[in-house]
């Protein structure tokens, strides 16, 4: 009964009221505009608007047209991204490790549900290595994760480097052991971060254990010690430090991979798994 072009430009006239402020938001012409409201007004067999030469203003029968409006072309614009999305349809259950979902996976997630909103999409947020234990255990259909360089079992997004993270200011005494903020488990950046320690005959203590990236990021701006992450995931309120300068070991780099599970349905896996590479930085 009411044409959605013709509620899109009453509720541009509603809002502005003005037919000449509504006509440039819209991109029409002036007659489009009024032609538009006319045909509403004909179609509701109501006047929506008062119009005289000091203005526009709504009739009381137009407040409740816009609110229709507001409504009848909410649901609209749902139905036309249903039916012209994706008609892949599943479940999909897709993990990603605590660090890489701060970047742009968010973006990408929410870009991919839009395009596919028959795909019900459960998201798992934790270490790498826990995720890749639930992958294995058939719990998880996809997961986006960091591996040793060289050991990736699943597909390379993209290799980083791994990188010692400070406050800025942060002084660390070449004589005494080495303030390490880590994970509480055997993840890979405390791993890198003992051995690369150990083999170049650095003391290190551990000032801070945290079980997830934020307690990570939060350790380091209160300036409890320094910590490792990829260089790719450092926050603009930290900083890289020198390590050749502040005698500290080459940390080496990572591989950030997709590890999909053989057994799940490959449709849903590789649209997500295209959305990503796509996005990721290189």
């Amino acid at each position: 009964m009411f044409d959605p072009d013709q509620l899109r430009t009453f509720l541009a006239v509603s809002e502005t009221l003005n037919f000449t402020r509504a006509a440039a938001r819209l991109s029409l012409s002036q007659p489009t505009v009024s032609q538009h409201v006319r045909k509403l007004e004909d179609a509701a067999g109501r006047r929506l608007l008062d119009r005289d030469t000091r203005g526009v203003a709504l009739t009381d029968d137009g407040q409740a047209m816009a609110t229709f409006a507001r409504t009848i072309l909410a649901a609209h614009d749902e139905a036309t991204r249903y039916f012209t999305g994706s008609a892949m349809h599943g479940r999909l259950r897709f993990g990603a490790a605590d660090d890489l979902a701060l970047a742009q996976l968010p973006r990408v997630l929410r870009d991919f549900r839009r395009l596919h909103p028959r795909i019900n999409l459960e998201l798992t947020v934790a270490q790498s290595g826990a995720l890749h234990r639930r992958l294995h255990a058939g719990q998880l259909d996809l997961v986006y994760i960091k591996e040793a360089t060289g050991q990736a079992e699943g597909q390379l997004v993209r290799r980083d480097r791994l990188v010692w993270v400070a406050v800025p200011g942060t002084a660390v005494d070449a004589e005494a052991p080495v303030p390490l903020i880590t994970y509480q488990g055997a993840s890979l950046t405390r791993q890198a971060a003992v051995r690369a320690l150990t083999e170049a005959g650095r003391p290190w203590r551990t000032t801070c254990k945290v079980i997830e990236v934020n307690g990570v990021l939060a350790a380091l701006r209160a300036g409890l010690g320094i910590a490792v992450l990829p260089q790719s995931l450092l926050p603009e309120d930290l900083v890289q430090l020198p390590a050749a300068a502040l005698g500290l070991p080459d940390l080496g780099d990572v591989d950030i991979t997709l590890v999909a599970n053989p057994q799940s349905p490959r449709e849903p896996i590789d649209a997500l798994t295209t959305a990503i590479l796509g996005q990721a930085p290189r």
